[in-house]
């Protein structure tokens, strides 16, 4: 016989999970924006003697790990919520509240 399904509504992703996709954005970005600053770097004052690639190579790399580690960590301390926050967004997401009118107050006054 299968599981009962839980009642707990939809699960989002867990911190680790959220660590790695800070990670991996954050990798990305620092890639492409090492990429361009290797670039620019290499064109301005030359590769030296470790050669085009492997400058170009370090600058991405330092670029990379640098901004997905910052990224990562971003990422855990905004998943971390205040109950403040917890309570504000439970609030907001259930039905709202009705109250019947007061239907005397809508009545016309006898003349």
């Amino acid at each position: 016989m299968p599981p009962m399904p839980s009642n707990r509504g939809p699960q989002g992703p867990s911190t680790i999970d959220k660590l790695k996709m800070g990670a991996m954005m954050g990798g990305t970005v620092g890639v492409i924006i090492g990429f361009i600053f290797g670039t620019v770097n290499i064109f301005r004052y030359g590769a030296g003697t470790n050669g085009i690639m492997r400058t170009l190579g370090q600058y991405m790399l330092g670029s990379g790990a640098t901004f997905g580690f910052f990224m990562s960590i971003g990422s855990v301390i905004r998943t971390d919520a205040s109950p403040i926050a917890v309570e504000a967004f439970a609030r907001a997401q259930r039905r709202p509240f009705i109250m019947a009118a007061n239907t005397s107050a809508f009545r016309p006054r006898n003349q």
